[in-house]
Parts: C-alpha cells; sequence; structure tokens
C-alpha cells in the first residue's frame, strides 16, 4: 500500500502558492506558467486557502468579476483538507471523493510539505494495481520473476 510519503519522493516536495491579497489574474498567470491547476493560499506562512482553476470558472466568469481587480481572498476555498505523509493514497483518494476535491495539501507536524493532485493518486493507484496483477500472475503460473 503506498503512503503519501512515496508519492512526494518520487513526485518531489514542490508547492507553488500565492498570498490572498494578489490578484486573481496574478495566480492564473502564475498556474500557467507552472503548468498548475491549484495554488495553494498562504499568509505569513500560514495555508489560509487554495484556489483552483474551478473557483475562477465560478466565482470569477460566472460572477462577472474582473480576474485584474478581484483578489485571491474574494474568491478562493478558505476550507482546506489536507492529508500526512504516512496516509494511505487509499484514503487520499477517499477523502478527495467525499470532499469533490482534487488537490489536498501535505501537512508534517504543522508545516506545508507538499501537495498532491487526483493525478497523483490515480497514477499511483494504477501502479499499486499492476504490481498486485504481476504479483498475483506469477504465483498462478509459479514464475518468481
Amino acid at each position: 500500500m503506498t503512503i503519501v510519503a512515496q508519492v512526494l519522493q518520487v513526485k518531489g516536495n514542490t508547492v507553488w502558492t500565492i498570498a490572498p491579497d494578489a490578484t486573481v489574474y496574478a495566480a492564473l498567470e502564475l498556474m500557467a506558467v507552472k503548468d498548475v491547476g491549484a495554488l495553494l493560499v498562504l499568509e505569513q506562512n500560514e495555508l489560509v486557502g487554495i484556489l483552483s482553476e474551478r473557483d475562477y470558472a465560478r466565482k470569477v466568469i460566472l460572477k462577472g468579476k474582473f480576474s485584474k481587480d478581484t483578489q485571491v481572498r474574494e474568491i478562493m476555498t478558505d476550507v482546506v483538507f489536507f492529508v500526512r505523509p504516512d496516509q494511505t493514497i487509499e484514503e487520499c483518494m477517499t477523502l478527495m471523493t467525499a470532499k469533490r476535491v482534487r488537490h489536498l495539501p501535505v501537512i508534517a507536524q504543522g508545516k506545508l510539505v507538499g501537495v498532491i493532485s487526483i493525478g497523483d493518486v490515480v497514477k499511483s493507484l494504477i501502479s499499486d494495481q499492476e504490481l498486485l496483477i504481476r504479483d498475483l500472475e506469477n504465483y498462478i503460473t509459479g514464475s518468481r520473476g
């Protein structure tokens, strides 16, 4: 069973953040440059929210706001679900599905140490399943390789 820490070892611990008083336009620029779908919102090194493409679509475009005139704090999601490095990928998938989120910050001893996305979770689950299938095939056929 893969845990979050193992995923971060492969993926890395890079986290893209933005301040709550930044403009939504600046956030979108950063997301585009870094090719990510969400930014963690930090204020004085404390996690205070998350801003996703979904937040932008629903809270700026559909409400007729302008991204250059709107601060991140106005549209960010301020209830942030997170996981610890020792939690399993299955637990992450359960949380993501139940809470309908696509990104989970990883917190260890009160500090932000990474973020995992739904893509990271699915990739890990597929890898785990492939390994299980290979092991079962080897067991059934008597192979040791």
